[in-house]
């Protein structure tokens, strides 16, 4: 008896099994169909779809550019201003204006034209901005020497006046010649080889201080006019303490060390540059080049500077 029982089981169960393949075969058959009468539709009514057009892709991530280090240089950005101490008149018991041109030529004063960070290319930057303003170095009535920043610039004179300007010839359809135009070149970086400076040597009697302190300081071209060339004159002068925010923000390249940290405004205030004294105030306002020839004018330029370091000395008595 068990024996039939168990036999009528396994037979129920084979044909339970065949039925079920039998329905997926005729399920997958009558898909199959479907998709090809479809798609033979779908060829043979065209809906206007350019089917050889692959689809557009997924925009790209945007670019991450990866750090060019270990470690960012930040400090330097959100640097801020030392000021100077207050300054009273009363103060004051001695003071000396000083005009001095820093050359970038020498070896000590390279690294302010470096290709990576030039102090020309800082400036120019500043003042098409409109962070700095540009003062015209022309002499006039009220200001005879030309740098008391009396008359400001826009940045597009500033520029021109940085360029050498070449005379163009304008010719009718003839070939006669009409006129001639003054036309302002290419500025180059490279050719900015000097710089002025001027500043006031004081001594603070309340702080026992003896200290210079910069006022402006210029850019320094070589015009031509003739086919002459003319000696170094200020481009155009700019105002050291309004200066001071945007060089403290810009770092100086080190000839030895990429870590210094140091910006222009620490080479100014810690003077780390060489330079020479062209002029000291005097009566006949007269520059060193007016009364010392040759060799004779770094000599005079180097008595002034000693006279400045022995005023200082002979306030001490031992």
């Amino acid at each position: 008896m068990k024996k039939r029982i168990l036999v009528v089981v396994l037979c129920l169960a084979c044909i339970t099994s065949y039925a079920q393949k039998r329905k997926k075969k005729v399920t997958a058959k009558a898909k199959t169909t479907v998709s090809n009468t479809g798609s033979s539709t779908m060829s043979a009514q065209p809906t206007g779809i350019d089917t050889t057009k692959k689809l557009s892709k997924t925009p790209a991530k945007p670019f991450d550019r990866p750090l060019d280090g270990y470690y960012k240089k930040t400090n330097i950005l959100s640097a801020k201003v030392t000021p100077y101490p207050n300054l009273r008149e009363s103060d004051v018991s001695f003071q000396k204006r000083v005009w001095r041109e820093i050359d970038l030529r020498e070896k000590m004063n390279q690294y302010l034209a470096s290709p990576k960070q030039r102090l020309i290319d800082v400036l120019m930057d500043a003042i098409a901005a409109g962070e700095l303003t540009a003062y015209d170095p022309t002499p006039n009535k009220t200001d005879i020497g030309g740098d008391s920043f009396s008359t400001p610039l826009t940045p597009a004179q500033a520029k021109s006046k940085m360029a050498d300007s070449t005379v163009v010839d304008k010719f009718d359809k003839d070939g006669n010649k009409i006129k001639s135009v003054l036309t302002a070149g290419e500025f180059s970086p490279d050719s900015i080889v000097k710089f002025r400076i001027k500043e006031d040597w004081v001594f603070d009697k309340q702080r026992s201080m003896f200290e210079p302190r910069i006022i402006g300081i210029a850019p320094m071209v070589k015009p031509k006019a003739g086919g002459l060339n003319l000696d170094y004159q200020p481009a155009f002068w700019i105002y050291f303490p309004e200066a001071r925010q945007i060089l403290a923000t810009k770092e100086a390249i080190s000839r030895n060390n990429d870590a210094t940290g140091l910006s222009f405004d620490d080479v100014f205030m810690k003077r780390i540059f060489a330079s020479y004294i062209v002029k000291v105030s005097n009566d006949k306002d007269e520059r060193i080049k007016d009364y010392a020839t040759g060799i004779d004018k770094l000599y005079e330029a180097e008595k002034v500077k000693k006279s400045l370091m022995d005023w200082e000395l002979n306030l001490w008595s031992y």
